[in-house]
């Protein structure tokens, strides 16, 4: 399992980071990876939902806007895409 996190401003990617794991993709580990991949960028776990969980599973990627994190992002959001 593969998942491209990018880090958005001003329309481009300012950080990004992939990160693997060779177990299968769980959902319900999902904050598991999240938190693993915001520790890798230095940025706030931000708040997950089912939403954002539902989601990444129907449509294969997730964004987190600013508003989504309690601490400031520094960025306009957080995007995390699964590559297949």
């Amino acid at each position: 399992m593969k998942i491209w996190a990018k880090l958005m401003a001003e329309g481009r990617i300012r950080k990004q980071f992939v990160y693997e794991n060779p177990e299968k993709l769980t959902y319900s580990h999902f904050f598991e990876y999240l938190t693993d991949i915001c520790h890798e960028l230095d940025i706030p776990t931000p708040v997950l939902t089912k939403t954002h969980i539902f989601n990444f599973a129907k449509f294969n990627h997730v964004k987190f806007p600013a508003r989504d994190f309690v601490e400031s992002l520094g960025y306009e959001y957080l995007f995390l895409e699964n590559i297949l």
